[in-house]
């Protein structure tokens, strides 16, 4: 087994874990916040798509799927193009919303093939290459890869939960 074999798992799981919170779910379900500050499902969804999307095509030097295959302009979030939902306000996390989960399935299940596309042509060298260097130590692209794993299984999980909550 090679490293990118268990990045591959990993991603896979997110993508399961997607599927299992939205299915079935109205837009009304959807956009519900447990609290006045809290986050809604389509805005843990989106928001853990948008970072993968992000910092997977930084880390390949290829465009954001959420621009080059128009996914801003779908959502239309009156929001800057680039917004990836980091350090967002309760208000701005109740401007994330949907009609239905499809919209949200179809833009991580796109973002989900990229980072699969990218994922299997990795070698546990590449794994050492430095991505940023504004941190001490330097950011690997491993480490920056666990790190997307890592924060998107968190939201999937406290979408999860909010899905409970219901």
């Amino acid at each position: 087994m090679h490293s990118h074999d268990l990045l591959i798992d990993g991603y896979h799981r997110i993508k399961e874990e997607v599927h299992a919170v939205l299915d079935g779910l109205s837009a009304e379900q959807l956009q519900a916040r447990p609290g006045d500050d809290a986050n809604s499902i389509t805005w843990l969804i989106w928001h853990l798509a948008r970072v993968q999307d992000d910092h997977v095509a930084d880390a390949a030097g290829t465009d954001q799927v959420w621009l080059a295959q128009d996914w801003a302009a779908r959502f239309d979030l009156p929001l800057p193009e680039t917004d990836t939902g980091y350090g967002h306000t309760p208000k701005e996390v109740g401007q994330v919303r949907v009609a239905s989960g499809e919209l949200l399935l179809g833009y991580h299940d796109a973002v989900h093939e990229r980072s699969l596309q990218y994922l299997s042509g990795l070698t546990d060298a590449d794994l050492d290459r430095i991505v940023d260097e504004g941190w001490d130590p330097p950011v690997t692209l491993g480490v920056r890869l666990m790190s997307v794993l890592s924060d998107d299984l968190q939201h999937v999980g406290q979408a999860a939960y909010a899905r409970g909550l219901l």
